[in-house]
């Protein structure tokens, strides 16, 4: 008798440890995690930002005090906190250059389920050239009964890449230049982080070279200003930009770099000093 009811109190325990343990994966909240791309030289320290946000009566929140991982090649490489506003920072240090994927996700003794995402991080010898690529300049233009975004999303709903954009860019790239993707930012999309990721998948399906994407406000003024942060930072290799605007290649000009307009702008949208190329055969031709 003795026996059995110390074995129904085993039970018992392990029941209520058991239920314990379902309720408690259960108590868990569903998250989502945003992660953009960072640039680094070797030896250098990368900032990595991530961002984990929650649902509350259909809005997003910020959630504050999770621990997020930071993953290269699958091993846990360093691990931060998030803030009251939902950003984690996260910093690694890579000594070869290349383009390196990584991955951020929640740590396991979150309250949060379990989610990631990933980027790339760009480790870049500060003295090789850098090309500024308009992802507009990628894409064909959208036609009256085709897709109007300006910025790609699925394959279906996105607008096709220019005639030889991506081997054209490629070979430029293979052995020269490192590239910079410019990207609009467009509320419509989505947020800044959702546009680098659809940014990153139409590059990935189009074949194009692998490079650093940055999503830039809608303000004409934002390249500018990202340009003059890049060359305060160090990246003073950054001297020609290729795009499809009128303002991107202003832009450029202001500064004293090169600009190369493509495919073929309508007459008197070329700003006097800037190259046309008519496709993007003729872009290299240009450089």
């Amino acid at each position: 008798m003795g026996i059995f009811l110390r074995r129904a109190g085993f039970f018992t325990v392990l029941l209520f440890w058991t239920t314990t343990t379902i309720l408690s994966a259960a108590d868990k909240i569903s998250g989502t995690l945003t992660v953009h791309d960072s640039l680094t030289a070797p030896t250098q320290p990368a900032t990595i930002e991530a961002t984990l946000t929650g649902k509350s009566l259909r809005t997003e929140i910020p959630l504050g005090g999770e621990p997020i991982e930071l993953l290269i090649a699958g091993n846990v490489v360093a691990t931060a906190m998030t803030g009251g506003d939902g950003r984690a920072i996260l910093s690694y240090i890579l000594k070869a250059k290349g383009s390196v994927p990584f991955t951020v996700r929640v740590a396991t003794a979150s309250r949060v389920v379990v989610v990631e995402a990933g980027a790339n991080l760009a480790v870049w010898e500060r003295r090789t050239p850098i090309i500024a690529v308009e992802m507009a300049s990628l894409m064909e233009a959208p036609t009256a009964q085709g897709p109007t975004a300006t910025l790609p999303g699925k394959d279906a709903e996105g607008r096709q890449p220019m005639p030889d954009a991506a081997s054209e860019l490629g070979k430029l790239t293979q052995f020269y230049y490192n590239v910079l993707y410019v990207v609009t930012e467009d509320k419509a999309v989505g947020s800044n982080d959702q546009v680098n990721a659809q940014a990153r998948q139409w590059l990935s399906d189009h074949k194009f070279p692998v490079g650093h994407i940055l999503v830039l406000p809608s303000d004409p003024a934002a390249v500018g200003t990202k340009l003059d942060e890049l060359h305060a930072a160090g990246w003073k290799t950054l001297k020609i930009g290729v795009g499809r605007t009128k303002t991107f290649a202003e832009t450029f000009l202001q500064r004293r770099l090169d600009a190369v307009m493509v495919p073929e702008p309508a007459r008197g949208e070329a700003p006097r000093k800037a190259k046309v190329a008519k496709e993007w055969k003729d872009v290299r031709k240009k450089m």
